[in-house]
């Protein structure tokens, strides 16, 4: 076989691929087509015996005539959901397979198991994966799961690196994760094939280790199966029936496929790359897109046995041990998209693309000298889903009740499925996870975003070839930007405003007196034949930000808090969640959500929380009474009963809406929620100096017996109708807001955590 060092020289001297101009998408697909007959480097696979085909044979046993909950896809996270909704006692679980189980993406995958994540929610997710594959599928069905607990490297080179591995460190021992920071001798003592020389150190993780998955599907499926719960193959979903009941919403009510249908309240949407034709069936939009993902499985090497696995974040690889070889693999900046995903694909992998792999071939040569020498005993490259933050797709959908995903995990499906699949399995049972899993809840996205071609393909991109980049507190992306600006955007550009992206929306971030900053178009980081941008003035302010210590730019706020202490700052909060609430039942609707008393006269404006049925915090926002009318103007809908306007964070705008929704629908109040955060602009004038300035620009008499704290006024400025409120009375500490379409000021300083409102 041929050498890892030959084969990059082959894609080093390979022509490069002719790339067919698209107008509305750049061109990033190969044209490589899925084979059907190679394979993994696992003991077994369930991959179907030779004969007849499943699809002929038809379903593995008869369907149901009805089930609780209909999981379509039977990968890990089929598989872990399925489980562990048996584990809460839903008997009526049922799991359909198109195919086989783990056909589609499970049965390629690498099966690492990093137990340490910059998230503290990450961290308990892959405990909970790692306590089921190493003791709970074992002790319950006597199955080996395949679990080697082989241990992990994660190497720097570079300071950034260690100070963030260290960080990780510190996490870890909060959740019993043990660790160490090695000096580059004790990594050469540990692992001796490796290259050292240009090392800073590396985190070892003992615990770390691989999962094979077959053996842990098959576990999943007895465990399951013997609660109860049942699983049927060879049966392809083919729609999805949906009902309007009398309040108008929509709800899922029965699943069809080619051999019959199933009715059902709740449909689980773990289909994977297959997971965005899922949604068609259902009118729901699932924010994902197919990447070719590879790894090569080398020849034997001597002395490699029982390593730890190794991840080389700055070569963007990894090395899985194999047995006696090593699995490389890795990401890079130029992934192919598999455009067309096909309903046929089972058990299939594509022809490797050297000219894309190749990249990581010098940096695991460089880890570990000996690959260079090595043969390459088999390629393995198949389709997983990646989604625009890198981050899984969970929880109920805004468009549909009772239609959940658990899909888009960016090949980590078997080291997050565990966890993920316990979370979404108690989501489903008690209405929200037992963790705090909104980095992972669909309604991070607006729905504006969630359907949107080119954000979509942007943003997983980026994430994609950042995935192994160090994650600094003050980064922000460059794909997909300028998606949502608010009427001020342009004024403040000009100004010289930094602009930071939170929920699509562009919010200002801090002010450069180094002139203007725009964000440009996306150029794929110079990827696909597009020309990186040079001399990007935002691109170099960003960089300036990758730091752990604190950023040029609190610098500048710093000066513009001192310049405005004695006087004012204005914020632009336009990116704010703005939604009416209004109706009959609107006055019982706000008693139900909020925890503070918001029935007060018209005018009257509240800070309160909105709690769940748990007595828990969603958020924190203001509310302010309004008076019905039969006439709408351009700061009210017209409306009978009762009427509120809420001012809701802009980054969980999204979640806030969705939850209330929810909340109205499952009470049956006759009332509605009315979103108008597109439609208007929102500015906030804080500091003993706000009232004074106000003053000379607004009709009305802003002192504190005219105009006394938390109460609101319509009153006009330059001749507009706006929104003013008073959310603090005293002079010292004025905060007023104004709210209207076409506001127009210039931002001082904004409030960079977006939790204030």
């Amino acid at each position: 076989m041929a050498s890892l060092s030959r084969a990059l020289r082959v894609a080093a001297t390979r022509p490069p691929r002719s790339l067919a101009r698209r107008p509305e998408l750049c061109p990033l697909s190969s044209g490589a087509r899925p084979t059907a007959e190679k394979n993994v480097p696992y003991q077994r696979t369930l991959k179907e015996e030779r004969g007849p085909s499943a699809a002929a044979q038809g379903p593995s046993r008869p369907l149901p005539s009805t089930a609780d909950v209909v999981v379509i896809g039977g990968g890990s996270l089929g598989c872990q959901t399925l489980y562990h909704l048996a584990k809460l006692g839903v008997s009526g679980a049922l799991l359909l397979e198109r195919g086989r189980l783990t056909s589609g993406t499970t049965w390629h995958t690498a099966g690492l198991l990093w137990q340490l994540r910059p998230s503290d929610v990450e961290v308990e997710l892959l405990a909970h994966t790692r306590r089921v594959v190493s003791r709970d599928l074992p002790e319950e069905t006597g199955l080996h799961t395949g679990w080697v607990p082989n241990g992990g490297l994660f190497i720097a080179s570079s300071r950034q690196r260690l100070l963030e591995y260290q960080r990780l460190m510190s996490l870890g021992k909060a959740y019993s994760v043990e660790s160490h920071v090695l000096s580059p001798a004790e990594t050469k003592t540990l692992y001796p094939l490796m290259n050292v020389d240009d090392l800073y150190g590396t985190l070892y993780v003992p615990g770390d280790g691989t999962i094979d998955p077959a053996g842990t599907c098959s576990a999943l499926a007895r465990a399951a199966t013997a609660r109860a719960a049942q699983i049927i193959e060879n049966c392809p979903v083919t729609s999805i029936r949906v009902r309007t009941d009398d309040f108008g919403v929509r709800r899922v009510a029965a699943v069809e496929t080619e051999h019959g249908s199933i009715q059902t309240p709740c449909v689980v949407n773990c289909a994977g790359v297959w997971a965005g034709a899922v949604g068609r069936m259902a009118g729901v939009k699932v924010p994902l897109v197919a990447m070719h993902h590879a790894y090569v499985v080398t020849e034997r090497i001597e002395g490699i046995q029982n390593m730890p696995n190794v991840r080389d974040h700055d070569a963007s690889i990894y090395l899985r041990l194999q047995g006696d070889a090593l699995s490389v693999g890795g990401y890079e900046a130029n992934p192919i998209f598999w455009e067309e995903v096909s309903d046929k694909f089972a058990f299939g992998l594509f022809d490797l693309d050297w000219e894309v792999f190749g990249q990581h071939i010098e940096g695991a040569v460089n880890r570990v000298p000996v690959l260079e020498k090595t043969g390459v005993k088999s390629t393995v490259c198949g389709p997983e889903s990646f989604t625009p933050d890198h981050k899984p797709l969970m929880g109920e959908a805004p468009e549909l009740r009772g239609f959940f995903l658990g899909c888009g995990f960016n090949s980590a499906g078997m080291m997050l499925g565990g966890g993920c699949g316990q979370e979404l399995a108690h989501w489903i049972v008690h209405g929200r996870p037992e963790k705090d899993m909104y980095g992972y809840d669909i309604r991070r996205f607006h729905c504006s975003l969630t359907g949107h071609g080119r954000w979509i393909r942007e943003r997983s991109h980026e994430s994609y070839a950042k995935n192994y980049s160090i994650v600094f507190p003050h980064d922000e992306p460059l794909a997909g930007r300028n998606m949502r600006t608010g009427p001020l955007h342009e004024e403040l550009l000009a100004q010289g405003c930094v602009f930071q992206e939170r929920h699509g929306w562009e919010r200002p971030g801090w002010f450069t007196p180094e002139g203007t900053a725009p964000v440009l178009p996306y150029d794929y980081y110079g990827a696909y034949g597009n020309r990186a941008h040079q001399d990007h003035a935002y691109g170099k302010l960003l960089a300036d930000e990758h730091t752990f210590d604190f950023p040029p730019h609190h610098d500048v706020i710093k000066q513009e808090c001192l310049a405005c202490r004695g006087a004012a700052a204005v914020f632009d909060m336009s990116y704010f969640g703005k939604f009416y609430l209004v109706g009959l039942d609107a006055r019982k609707a706000a008693d139900w959500l909020f925890s503070a008393d918001v029935s007060r006269p018209p005018g009257s404006t509240v800070y309160t929380c909105m709690l769940n049925h748990r007595g828990g915090t969603e958020s924190d926002l203001t509310v302010s009474r309004l008076a019905p009318g039969p006439q709408a103007s351009p700061l009210a809908p017209a409306f009978e009963g009762d009427g509120y306007y809420l001012a809701v964070g802009g980054a969980a705008a999204q979640h806030n809406s969705s939850y209330i929704l929810a909340a109205l629908q499952d009470r049956r109040f006759r009332c509605q929620l009315i979103d108008s955060s597109e439609a208007l602009g929102l500015i906030s004038i804080q500091g003993p100096a706000s009232r004074a300035i106000l003053q000379e620009v607004l009709d009305a008499d802003l002192s504190n017996e005219a105009f006394p704290f938390s109460t609101h006024k319509l009153v006009t400025a330059a001749g507009h109708l706006r929104f003013t409120a008073v959310q603090t009375g005293v002079h010292h500490d004025s905060r007023l807001y104004l709210l209207g379409p076409g506001t127009t000021s210039t931002a001082l300083r904004h409030d960079p955590s977006g939790c204030d409102p």
